[in-house]
């Protein structure tokens, strides 16, 4: 069982769970950048939560089922169509075999995700099916997928019952984030100034936006390190301070140490919506302690379990 690319837009990969484990050892975490469309995805075609499906960024991917099966579409809000015939997100959708999948420019959010029955059978590295672009491991042959590419489907238990991700736990996509953030190690490094106005400002995503990070223009800091600070283990979710003072968000494909300032850290909480802000969202970063981070993650998970069982392996 296969499935075609046809167009593969802007940037398409495999993603599923992240390379858990390896930071000590240099090797960054990657997997979904929205782990949780990912898993909604793959809930709707009965697959584990974080097996391999296809992340579409911004632009639209065309695919052609070779064989008859399942498949669903969530993640940014964007059209599509199955020969023509539009498609709902969030609902267990059915292809034949030569039907034509056709997604479209993504209107809000970044990333589409396609996840279908089976999931997608692809080389797995250290752990992971994911692709990280940077050292070209996972995927499909650790690349963004080309026209003409054929990616194998795996065997599914049978054609999965048809659901649709109830309205409670669709997921937001807007083009104005609150994110929860912890102060960082290096907090203390700000100027006082700089330590009022970073929970205090509204941000704006810049250009320089992929699945490394994003820059936060509308505010620059200064800080205290003259650019001569010991590199220190970051994260997804680290927001450094350059000597420029632009804020920068990493994100999934982050490196695994960096040698600038750490004012603040995305709460875990909040963490896959880094995967779907573009260039000219809005965001707010709003302050919570560690105890009020870790709270409001457990009380996330008791909430989407009743839909994701699983939930503490995604979010």
């Amino acid at each position: 069982m296969t499935l075609t690319v046809i167009k593969p837009g802007l940037q398409t990969t495999i993603q599923a769970g992240p390379r858990v484990g390896m930071r000590h050892l240099g090797v960054p975490a990657s997997g979904a950048a929205d782990a949780l469309s990912l898993a909604l995805g793959n809930r709707l075609v009965g697959n584990n939560l974080l097996a391999p499906a296809m992340e579409a960024t911004m632009a639209g991917v065309s695919v052609r089922f070779d064989s008859d099966t399942s498949f669903a579409l969530t993640g940014a809000q964007a059209s599509a169509d199955l020969n023509g015939r539009e498609l709902a997100f969030h609902t267990t959708l059915a292809a034949r075999a030569g039907d034509e999948l056709h997604v479209g420019l993504a209107r809000t959010g970044a990333r589409v995700y396609i996840a279908v029955a089976g999931g997608f059978v692809v080389d797995e590295i250290l752990g992971s099916a994911s692709t990280y672009l940077p050292a070209a491991l996972g995927g499909h042959e650790g690349r963004a997928l080309r026209e003409g590419d054929r990616i194998a489907v795996g065997q599914s238990s049978g054609m999965p019952t048809e659901h649709e991700t109830p309205a409670e736990f669709r997921p937001p996509v807007s083009r104005t984030w609150a994110l929860r953030a912890c102060r960082a190690s290096e907090f203390a490094l700000l100027d006082d100034n700089g330590k009022d106005r970073l929970f205090d400002t509204n941000y704006t995503i810049g250009q320089r936006a992929d699945r490394m990070g994003m820059q936060l223009e509308g505010a620059s800091f200064n800080v205290s390190s003259q650019g001569r600070m010991a590199s220190a283990p970051v994260f997804p979710g680290t927001i450094q301070c350059p000597e420029d003072g632009r804020l920068f968000i990493l994100s999934a494909d982050a490196q695994t140490t960096g040698g600038y300032p750490r004012v603040a850290q995305v709460a875990r909480a909040d963490r896959h919506m880094l995967g779907q802000l573009r260039p000219g969202d809005h965001v707010r970063l709003l302050w919570r302690d560690t105890r009020s981070a870790t709270d409001e993650l457990r009380a996330k998970h008791d909430y989407w379990r009743e839909w994701l069982p699983d939930i503490a392996q995604v979010v």
